[in-house]
């Protein structure tokens, strides 16, 4: 269980805003986010930065709609904010998810930006199914962020010992 303070390490999950349909003839990687996505996109970056989340690298899907999720974070947390944009994330597995998120690195905040259901079964091995179940109980939504805190400095093969920190929706504007 993660103490208070700041944490070793942190991990944010963030699978990308909502879609629209693929167009006729249009690769599912090429499919952009629809208006609402643009709104959840903006909304939870913005959420995100007012509650003091603030990863210092995100890496993303090369998909346009998680690039497109990504990007509100440069203007909400930083313009120096590093995004990476890694294939890997759009057809790879969970094991390929836990090696990107947990890789030897200096920062000790990082942000994947994914797809379900990767997303939701990586969150589900980091914090175990009765916490992942409890925290959504229909699902990873669209443009939800899970913010998972580290006593120690996970590893790819050891990455046990998540505690749930925060998951934030976007809260629809009215």
């Amino acid at each position: 269980m993660a103490s208070l303070g700041t944490p070793a390490f942190r991990l944010y999950i963030l699978r990308h805003a909502r879609a629209a349909w693929a167009q006729p003839g249009q690769s599912d990687f090429d499919r952009a986010l629809d208006d609402d996505g643009f709104a959840e996109a903006e909304v939870i970056a913005e959420e995100a930065a007012d509650q003091g989340y603030k990863p210092a690298l995100i890496i993303s899907s090369t998909a346009v709609r998680c690039r497109q999720t990504a990007e509100p974070f440069h203007r909400t947390v930083s313009e120096e904010l590093s995004i990476e944009y890694v294939d890997s994330l759009y057809s790879g597995t969970v094991d390929a998810y836990a090696e990107l998120a947990f890789a030897d690195r200096p920062e000790t905040s990082v942000m994947i930006v994914g797809h379900n259901p990767m997303i939701e079964e990586f969150f589900h091995r980091l914090v175990g199914k009765e916490i992942a179940e409890t925290a959504v109980p229909f699902g990873f939504p669209t443009a939800g962020l899970a913010i998972l805190d580290f006593d120690q400095r996970p590893t790819e093969e050891n990455h046990g010992g998540a505690c749930l920190a925060g998951f934030m929706m976007p809260r629809p504007a009215h």
